[in-house]
């Protein structure tokens, strides 16, 4: 046992919200409560958009989004990003305006991508950036392509658009020396995706992993997709390994169109491939560097224990670990505190702007088993000790 591992309790909740103060930590507890009623997060979006057409701006900036969202624009997220850098968490800027599908607007994300490269450029307190494909390509174009459906003259020159705003970012991002995260989407666009991350990992990645393709294990063939890609690619590979944000999407879909679910059977398969690909890419660590997008304490805990198998340092910067602003962090504390890698998705842009991507993370991470729960079970449990203790921060 790594005598080291064992000393990271993530139930110490005095470092897990040691940033927080007492007021803070009260929003947060209300606010975890009311994602235990479903009705406010079906009515959240179009409640959100009257506030904010009626002058409540402040009051969702104020609760939701200052739980979830480092800013509106880049300048605005320095007070997250400096306050992360305290206690040796890194940031990743996440874009976060979705469902924009004008040439102009995909020029515009192409540009706001550029702009958190140079920004992670200029420190280390930004190790990685992150980009989804539908926010430079048409979802449609990216379906098209992933079924090998023959596109039109039209559609052939929109896709070398699209095609040339990702290998923009990607030459960037090498060309600036900063890792990039290529975000998985939808299983039935992912394909063309997959191709798209490969071309730039092998054009990019020939010194070091630069550009990262993520992995969604609570597919059942991700697991086997990843192992190929080991076997097969001579340049150096990138992985962001996550469990998934879109079943239920997924299997609704795969039943209204009698096709087979590409969705694994239960949670324990799920679980059993993630583990299984962070051991497959430790076991190839001179080739393959990875981040660990999980919330999941186990894999979290089983991965360090992969580390010291293999006798990595904690500080091995072919190994992060990542979770999202606002939640769980006392996985993402604990760990920093005991001298691993790790970073937090900082979604930022307008708040209205944000709400969908808000409203997603929201019923996610409320459809996972246990995850609000736990989340207000910890914060419950520190201000309790902060009581006890006499804490008046």
């Amino acid at each position: 046992m790594n005598m080291k591992n064992s000393l990271v309790e993530f139930s110490n909740t005095e470092v897990a919200f040691a940033h927080m103060s007492n007021a803070g930590l009260s929003k947060a507890r209300l606010l975890f409560k009311s994602f235990n009623f479903p009705g406010l997060l079906t009515l959240g979006p179009p409640m959100a958009n009257i506030a904010i057409a009626l002058g409540f701006k402040t009051l969702i900036k104020n609760t939701i989004f200052e739980q979830f969202c480092g800013g509106e624009d880049i300048d605005t997220c320095r007070k997250t990003i400096d306050r992360l850098a305290l206690s040796h968490i890194g940031t990743i800027l996440d874009y976060s305006v979705e469902g924009e599908e004008s040439e102009d607007n995909f020029n515009l994300t192409c540009a706001e991508i550029i702009r958190t490269i140079d920004a992670a450029a200029g420190t280390p307190h930004i190790p990685f950036s992150v980009f989804k494909t539908t926010g430079i390509i048409r979802f449609e174009l990216l379906e098209k392509m992933s079924s090998n459906i023959t596109l039109s003259e039209a559609e052939k020159a929109e896709w070398e658009r699209g095609v040339e705003r990702f290998d923009k970012i990607c030459s960037y991002a090498e060309q600036k020396q900063v890792r990039i995260f290529v975000d998985a989407e939808e299983s039935w666009i992912q394909d063309a995706i997959d191709r798209l991350a490969e071309e730039a990992a092998k054009r990019h990645n020939t010194k070091k992993a630069i550009v990262f393709n993520t992995i969604q294990l609570y597919r059942h063939d991700r697991l086997e997709y990843l192992k190929t890609q080991i076997v097969d690619a001579t340049w150096f590979l990138g992985f962001k390994l996550v469990r998934g944000a879109y079943m239920e999407k997924e299997r609704k879909r795969a039943g209204e169109m009698d096709y087979k679910d590409p969705i694994q059977p239960n949670k324990e398969a799920a679980d059993s491939d993630y583990n299984e690909s962070l051991k497959h890419c430790i076991h190839h660590i001179e080739k393959v560097s990875i981040c660990a997008g999980t919330h999941n304490e186990n894999s979290s805990r089983y991965l360090m224990d992969l580390m010291h198998e293999k006798q990595l340092e904690p500080s091995d910067q072919r190994v992060w670990f990542s979770q999202l602003l606002g939640m769980s962090d006392h996985i993402s504390y604990n760990l920093s505190h005991a001298g691993y890698n790790v970073c937090k998705y900082v979604p930022y842009g307008p708040v209205k702007a944000v709400i969908p991507y808000l409203t997603r993370r929201a019923r996610e991470n409320s459809s996972v088993a246990g995850q609000m729960g736990r989340e207000l079970s910890l914060i419950e449990t520190e201000i309790k000790r902060r009581k006890q203790a006499g804490v008046k921060a």
